[in-house]
């Protein structure tokens, strides 16, 4: 029998469907921490035995090896013991969704590929850039956020360009975009991407908590008129990756239409605000950016992948469209996005977020995020009042940083970040982030679970503090630590 998904074998993809869903089901029902704790030697060795050219085992064993191979020892985001980076537990409206995008596999770059599909991610990008403020905005969903700030980009390089009476290579080399040091790395590398010169980005002093200063911004931009160089674009970030703060886009804004100069923000992570029924305000002055990214995949607890860019003014997405007959002929007024997205053949992911939508509404999305916010915070103040913990800065989003022993001075607490973050996660029993906060090291957790308890958050933090004290010496067994230490996660 074929094993493509058709007519005539629908009913294997039934049973199949259930299969999988059963297997992946037991999974969640059974994980009792986020990670196997499996060593990459023994994991490795594992892919390796895998037989990729030898004779197919049918799609059922297929399915079966997979839960052994995979979920066996795949990282579960949605185990409260998972604090490392910015991924979210999934909504189960959004998984659904992502069940029906793949059977049927639309691609949305034209219209006569995916119609209705194309009407309702149209709708969802007219809902966001209202969102946002942008009443008669446009976009298009991206892979992510790395995506969407390299489109804002590119389209903001063509719009200074257009303004130039130069060739077209001196007038790339003149041109410079302007975010802080902590601003998303895709920022610099958009300008590598861009074929900008070496020293394009420049960095804006912040207020010493990451947050950009507007009076710099409005230093910066001067000096760089002064100097000959172009300013094509600001970014500003609404949710840092590291501290979770939030630029002042208003103030910003301000400066920007001063110098008549592009304003992106990236808001990947803080794009939840925009339905937080009690945060929303943090993000006073968005509407007033030219462009912004939005990673849904983030704060909307979608699975990944599913992001977009918004843009003020329609017709700045033209600087990207091309066409090619066999897609968008010039003589078709068939709503053909590929004139729009720097993809061709494109998933339908918007449909995860209108399941989504449908189903929890705006609010109770907004709710979610609300409440990982809330445990951030409560979070913080557990540490600051801990006598064996440094809280690092306050977020306005929902990551905590802080450093372990205090009273063991800075070169031990130091050294004891990669070694806690190595441990914990070698036993498989939490997952904890590190970074480097003024040149310092510390360790980090984002918290996008909302069914994570304050309760829970503590026994990682018992855990962190544990293995410190037994890498530092001031505990003898640290394997009796974190087996201690996984049963109250």
């Amino acid at each position: 029998m074929s094993e493509v998904l058709s007519r005539s074998t629908a009913d294997l993809y039934r049973s199949l469907i259930a299969q999988t869903s059963t297997v992946v089901a037991d999974r969640f029902a059974s994980v009792t921490r986020p990670a196997s704790g499996a060593s990459r030697a023994e994991l490795q060795r594992l892919v390796d035995d895998v037989d990729l050219d030898g004779a197919g085992v049918g799609t059922p064993d297929a399915i079966r090896e997979i839960d052994e191979l995979f979920l066996e020892h795949a990282v579960w985001f949605h185990h409260p013991a998972y604090a490392a980076h910015l991924n979210c537990p999934v909504v189960l409206p959004a998984v659904a969704a992502e069940a029906v995008l793949a059977a049927v596999n639309t691609s949305v770059d034209t219209y006569d590929q995916s119609a209705i599909g194309t009407l309702m991610e149209r709708r969802l990008i007219d809902w966001a850039s209202g969102l946002a403020g942008f009443d008669h905005g446009d976009g298009v969903f991206t892979s992510g956020g790395t995506q969407s700030n390299l489109h804002a980009l590119f389209l903001a390089r063509e719009a200074a360009l257009a303004g130039i009476d130069a060739p077209r290579s001196t007038a790339i080399a003149s041109l410079v975009v302007l975010a802080t040091a902590s601003s998303h790395f895709s920022v610099a590398k958009s300008a590598l991407l861009l074929a900008l010169a070496d020293d394009a980005v420049i960095a804006v002093e912040d207020d010493g908590e990451g947050r950009m200063d507007a009076d710099a911004l409005d230093s910066a931009l001067r000096r760089a008129a002064a100097s000959g160089r172009l300013p094509m674009a600001v970014v500003a970030t609404a949710g840092t990756t590291d501290r979770g703060v939030i630029d002042p886009v208003g103030a910003i804004a301000a400066v920007c239409d001063a110098h008549d100069v592009w304003l992106h923000v990236d808001a990947a992570y803080g794009c939840g605000l925009l339905v937080s029924p009690r945060h929303r305000p943090l993000l006073a002055g968005i509407e007033r950016a030219r462009s912004i990214t939005v990673d849904f995949h983030k704060s909307f607890f979608q699975p990944v992948s599913s992001s977009a860019l918004l843009v003020r003014e329609p017709r700045d997405l033209a600087a990207g469209a091309w066409h090619a007959d066999y897609l968008n002929p010039a003589d078709s007024e068939e709503p053909n996005q590929v004139d729009k997205s720097l993809q061709t053949t494109r998933r339908f992911d918007a449909l995860k977020l209108w399941v989504t939508l449908r189903a929890l509404g705006a609010d109770g999305i907004g709710d979610m995020f609300d409440t990982v916010l809330d445990l951030a915070a409560a979070v913080s103040d557990e540490v600051a009042a801990d006598p064996e913990l440094e809280l690092v800065g306050r977020t306005q989003l929902s990551t905590v940083l802080f450093r372990v022993l205090p009273g063991a001075g800075p070169e031990v607490q130091d050294a004891l970040v990669a070694q806690v973050r190595r441990v914990l996660f070698e036993s498989g029993r939490a997952l904890v982030a590190k970074t480097v906060i003024d040149g310092r090291p510390c360790l980090k957790l984002t918290l996008l679970n909302p069914e994570t308890t304050l309760e829970d958050v503590r026994a990682i933090l018992a855990m962190v503090k544990d293995a410190a004290a037994a890498l530092a010496g001031m505990d003898p067994d640290l394997d009796d630590i974190l087996v201690g230490s996984e049963a109250s996660v």
